[in-house]
């Protein structure tokens, strides 16, 4: 079961407001960025969902530099002396906290003109289960409380899931937050950021219809993956969310794990294990084996690849619904 608790500490009224980013002054007073010699607003994005939301806002009047290539798994990057020397350089960073160790360090020592921590856009939840089912470190970000370490090694903030950009719902409350700082950034194109954004929430807001009309009816409400990243989803339209190992995505299930989730697939008329494009499906076939069920697909949307469902968030969301459908035998 999914266990939902608001987190006080983060759940902050009005997300669009700027008085929600971290502004730092660097170098001169002005409120406008220095941009670069094409007149572009740089902004550097730490990872995929990041990069969607600056080029979709953005539009022509930015340049989006992405820290996180494809292919690359997120939570495992570490960035090299180029990449550091470019955050200090940017006009806007836009970025997740607890989602990379390693960008997160690198963003506390610099200092730009605008650091937007998407984590503080929105309203952060626990999404846990009993132990053994949680997602290790990765719950363990973004809220104010400290506590658990992360799978990099690092002092993490205790409780609260940081995969927001999996519900269209949130996301379209972190691209307002994202379009006021850009605003904010580029006074001069603040009517175009306005535009963009507007456009991408209605986008978001289809999006959203269309998953709750098509999960409406289903024959069970219990999906399994590899990666306990779907919590947000999960509460967003009423499924129960299963992680086979918890933290790692790719590490082998316990033999009394294996058992429960055999239990809960029977139970519960589970038929698919999902894993993902950016990690191994080792983990979901050696689960499906022992339990006659099938293997699909839920990407996490982490980055986009060629072997994405999809050209870009929208698409992908879209292969997801499908995927989620199919295996919850929607009516």
């Amino acid at each position: 079961m999914n266990v939902r608790r608001l987190i006080p500490a983060t759940a902050l009224a009005g997300a669009v407001s700027l008085g929600l980013i971290t502004l730092t002054a660097c170098g001169g007073t002005s409120d406008a960025a220095d941009k670069g010699g094409d007149g572009k607003l740089d902004v550097v994005a730490s990872f995929y969902p990041m990069q969607y939301l600056a080029e979709q806002i953005g539009g022509g009047h930015v340049a989006v530099n992405t820290l996180t290539k494809p292919g690359v798994e997120p939570h495992d990057l570490e960035l090299k002396p180029k990449q550091i020397g470019e955050l200090g350089e940017a006009d806007v960073i836009l970025y997740l906290k607890g989602i990379q160790p390693a960008v997160d360090d690198a963003i506390a020592q610099t200092d730009v003109k605008a650091k937007v921590d998407a984590t503080t856009l929105t309203k952060l939840e626990e999404h846990g289960t009993e132990v053994g089912h949680e997602h290790g470190g990765e719950e363990g970000h973004g809220s104010e409380e400290a506590g658990h370490e992360d799978h990099a090694g690092h002092e993490s903030e205790a409780g609260a899931d940081p995969h927001i950009w999996l519900d269209p719902v949130k996301y379209a409350e972190v691209a307002k937050g994202v379009g006021a700082a850009f605003e904010k950034a580029d006074p001069a194109h603040a009517a175009d950021y306005k535009k963009n954004t507007d456009a991408l929430v209605k986008k978001l807001g289809d999006l959203n219809t269309a998953f709750e009309t098509g999960l409406k009816n289903t024959t069970t409400k219990t999906f399994i993956t590899t990666h306990s990243a779907f919590g947000y989803l999960a509460e967003r339209y009423h499924l129960e969310q299963e992680g086979i190992s918890g933290m790692d995505p790719e590490s082998e299930p316990s033999p009394a794990r294996i058992k429960e989730l055999q239990d809960i697939a029977k139970k519960d008329k589970v038929t698919t294990v999902f894993f993902e494009t950016l990690a191994s499906d080792k983990t979901a076939k050696t689960l499906a084996t022992d339990t006659g069920l099938k293997t699909d697909v839920l990407d996490p949307l982490e980055g986009i690849t060629d072997k994405s469902k999809g050209d870009d968030y929208i698409e992908v969301m879209q292969s997801n619904l499908a995927a989620l459908q199919k295996a919850l035998g929607a009516k």
